[in-house]
């Protein structure tokens, strides 16, 4: 198994925002994000990644089913900054600017 190239660590926020999920949510966005971030956290072809305009630094999006997670690329880790339901992204990317 090729080791992971990135280290996928967790905000404070984050993870206050995943113990408000449900556990088999929160189990699916935590292994969704170490499957896809921990080996290639830029979006490349179709996938659930997603690089969003207007953000300096770059912030990223995972899908996993009905939840989103952000996140930015710093150095060999990639921080998820917030983990929110999709009907509330766009509330919670307007705080993000």
């Amino acid at each position: 198994m090729p080791r992971a190239k990135f280290r996928v660590v967790y905000s404070a926020a984050a993870q206050a925002d995943l113990q408000r999920l449900d556990p088999e949510d929160a189990v699916q966005v935590v292994t969704d994000a170490t499957t896809y971030l921990s080996s290639s956290p830029l979006p490349i072809g179709k996938t659930g990644l997603k690089r969003l305009s207007g953000f300096t630094p770059a912030l990223y999006r995972l899908r996993s089913g009905d939840f989103r997670a952000y996140y930015r690329i710093c150095g060999g880790e990639v921080v998820i900054l917030r983990v929110t339901d999709r009907k509330d992204a766009e509330k919670l990317l307007k705080r993000l600017r």
